[in-house]
């Protein structure tokens, strides 16, 4: 058997982590020979929540789960860790700005990201899912400097099935059909569904939807989806949320599928002219535990209009967090 891999996750008693850490234990993420330690880390006052959730994981039986420590001790929680999900974060309040959760946010984020630095395994792959989740790992990596750059990612694998979704129904096929969804950008509004090199049945996406569909309904759609959630279930998304960091991370170390892209938020190195450092969306392929961004894409002049719309709003956000690094 495998030696186990130790699984960190934070905000480990909140309703993700509910739909997530189940599925890890299964085997669902890492794969059904791949044992796992969980290593779940939450605030103080959530622990007698988190102690049920250990409670119901062991209850479980799954044979892959090796171990579970639950803790409020960060140092605990990273301790040798090969996986950090960082689910963990401040929710955005009534009548806060934008400004206001990226400083709170980074604050927590800056912490962690020191704390990974000192006790993880220098080789961790890392996805934050927390939002403002790119801003939040561009942080977090600031102050990682000793734990390898490229595996430090965010979470737009939910908005990439969102937008897989949206296109099989309006197409009126399955989203098996669908192959090479990109989302560029950052996990926020400005972030860039782009159907432009899709295909639906191996035929191109472009030639099956009209292109006011695309741009105006779309689009927007897609960006909102996590809004119109909130706005029907009076709390933001959590089953689609925890299937999203489920499909990124298991592509991440299987490898995804032949001949298809997935949407990553990784650290840029210049490709299609973003600046280098930001953590910002691109089309992706995973092979052998690690992934490369696709090269060569022709992008239009619409497209490249809105990927810089959301390379300005990550620099802004950058900008405005600058004192955490």
């Amino acid at each position: 058997m495998k030696q186990p891999l130790r699984v960190t996750v934070t905000g480990a008693a909140g309703q993700i982590c509910y739909s997530l850490l189940f599925r890890i234990a299964s085997g669902e993420m890492l794969g059904s020979d791949q044992p796992v330690i969980l290593q779940l880390l939450e605030i103080t006052p959530a622990l007698k929540v988190l102690d049920a959730v250990k409670m119901e994981l062991d209850d479980c039986a799954f044979p892959l789960l090796q171990g579970v420590v639950a803790t409020d001790d960060a140092a605990e929680a990273f301790q040798g860790a090969d996986i950090a999900l960082m689910v963990g974060a401040k929710p955005r309040g009534p009548g806060m700005e934008r400004a206001d959760l990226l400083k709170d946010n980074g604050m927590i984020f800056s912490t962690l990201g020191k704390v990974i630095n000192d006790v993880a395994n220098k080789d961790i792959k890392i996805l934050v899912v927390g939002n403002p989740a790119n801003t939040n790992a561009y942080i977090l990596a600031k102050n990682a400097p000793n734990i390898n750059q490229r595996n430090i990612t965010a979470m737009t694998r939910l908005d990439h099935n969102r937008a897989l979704s949206q296109l099989a129904e309006k197409t009126e096929s399955t989203v098996s059909d669908i192959q090479r969804m990109i989302i560029w950008g950052n996990h926020s509004t400005t972030q860039v569904p782009d159907i432009s090199h899709a295909t639906v049945a191996a035929n191109d996406a472009l030639g099956q939807v009209d292109a006011s569909w695309w741009k105006e309904d779309f689009m927007p759609m897609v960006g909102k989806r996590g809004a119109a959630v909130i706005a029907a279930r009076g709390s933001s998304s959590a089953a689609s949320a925890a299937n999203g960091v489920i499909d990124h991370m298991r592509d991440w170390v299987l490898g995804s599928a032949e001949g298809d892209y997935v949407s990553m938020a990784v650290p840029s190195d210049g490709s299609y002219g973003v600046e280098e450092g930001l953590i910002y969306s691109y089309p992706v392929v995973c092979k052998d535990g690690d992934y490369e961004i696709v090269q060569g894409l022709e992008i239009s002049d619409f497209i490249r209009g809105e990927m810089t719309a959301s390379e300005d709003e990550l620099k802004a956000e950058a900008e405005t967090v600058k004192d955490l690094f």
